[in-house]
C-alpha cells in the first residue's frame, strides 16, 4: 500500500533515473539527485517567473528527462499542468488544440518538432503562449527567427546532458536568421560550465574545447558503476 512521506528526502538521495542516448556508446543508467533537481527547478520558476498564472503542458515521453520538468514545475510553481495525451507530441495539429483549449503558455520543442509544429501555421493561433522552450538538439538560426516571426512568445535555448538534472545552461533566442548559430547560454544557478584543452586548460575564447560541468546539477553517477 501507498504510504505517504513523513519527512523530506535527503539532498544527496537518489531523484530519478533515466538513460543516456547511447549517442557514444551503450546506454548508461543516470542516478540524479534530489539537490540537482531542487536547483534546477528553482532555477526555472525564477528565471521564466512561472507562477500560478501559468499553464504548462506535459506532453514528453517519460524516457526523456524534459518530461521531469514539464510535471514538477507546476507542482512546485502553482501553475497549472495539462498532460497531453499518449503520442500527441508528434501530432503538431493535437498539440495545437491543446495549447488552444487550455490557454497553455509554457511548452517545450525538441527543434525537429518545433519545426513540423511551424510548417502547420497554427502558432500563430496560439496566442496564450508567452515562452516556448527548446532543447534536446541544436537550435537552427533560421528557426529560431521563424518562431518570432509568427509569435510573440519568448524562445529560450536549454542544453543539458542526461548526466545533470536536465539542462546546464540557458539562452534567450533574438531574431538573428544570420547568425552562424544560435548559443547555449549561461550556467543555471550554481552551476559552472568550462570549456578545457586535452589537459584540462581552459582554452582561449573561439577555440574548441572539451566542455565540463560542475556544481549542484551533476548526477550521482552511473547506476552500476562506482566511480
Amino acid at each position: 500500500p501507498f504510504r505517504p512521506r513523513t519527512r523530506a528526502p535527503h539532498p544527496d538521495a537518489l531523484a530519478y533515473i533515466l538513460h543516456t542516448s547511447g549517442s557514444t556508446g551503450t546506454p548508461k543508467a543516470c542516478a540524479n539527485i534530489h539537490s540537482a533537481l531542487a536547483n534546477r527547478l528553482a532555477w526555472m520558476q525564477a528565471h521564466f517567473g512561472i507562477g500560478p498564472a501559468d499553464v504548462i503542458l506535459h506532453k514528453t515521453p517519460v524516457s526523456f528527462d524534459v518530461a521531469v520538468w514539464e510535471i514538477l514545475l507546476p507542482l512546485v510553481s502553482g501553475a497549472r499542468l495539462v498532460m497531453a495525451p499518449p503520442h500527441a507530441h508528434r501530432d503538431p495539429d493535437a498539440l495545437a488544440a491543446l495549447i488552444q483549449r487550455h490557454s497553455v503558455t509554457t511548452v517545450h520543442f525538441v527543434p525537429a518538432l518545433l519545426e513540423a509544429f511551424l510548417a502547420t501555421g497554427r502558432l500563430a493561433a496560439c496566442p496564450s503562449l508567452s515562452r516556448i522552450v527548446c532543447s534536446g538538439e541544436a537550435l537552427a538560426p533560421d528557426l529560431a527567427a521563424a518562431v518570432g516571426a509568427q509569435s510573440r512568445a519568448a524562445l529560450a535555448n536549454l542544453y543539458g546532458p542526461t548526466e545533470a538534472a536536465i539542462d546546464v545552461t540557458a539562452w534567450t533566442c533574438r531574431p538573428e536568421p544570420d547568425a552562424p548559430r544560435v548559443p547555449i547560454g549561461h550556467p543555471i544557478a550554481n552551476t559552472q560550465i568550462h570549456v578545457l584543452d586535452d589537459a584540462l586548460h581552459p582554452v582561449p575564447v573561439g577555440v574548441v574545447g572539451a566542455l565540463y560541468i560542475g556544481g549542484t546539477g551533476l548526477a550521482r553517477g552511473y547506476l552500476g558503476r562506482p566511480g
